[in-house]
């Protein structure tokens, strides 16, 4: 799947979406309804931090479920999803 990052971003933009720090190589689109929001790919996200700040893959889980999916922003809070 083919990801035109340059359009999503001016989506998100132009929805005040809130994005999620450190995770741009995990965001995968943006939600439809009233209320659009990002949407990052979980097991991108735990790679991310990995690759990134040198985490096991259990501490990156640890980390990612604790402080980043644990985090509520309000209404436009980035979801994260499982991709199968």
């Amino acid at each position: 799947m083919y990801i035109n990052k340059e359009i999503l971003m001016e989506m998100l933009e132009s929805n005040e979406c809130l994005l999620a720090d450190g995770y741009d190589s995990a965001l995968i689109g943006i939600s439809d309804g009233p209320n659009p929001v990002a949407i990052y790919d979980t097991e991108l996200c735990i790679k991310s931090l990995m690759d990134n700040d040198k985490m096991s893959e259990e501490e990156a889980v640890d980390y990612f479920y604790f402080n980043t999916v644990g985090c509520f922003m309000g209404e436009k809070t980035p979801i994260f999803i499982k991709t199968l």
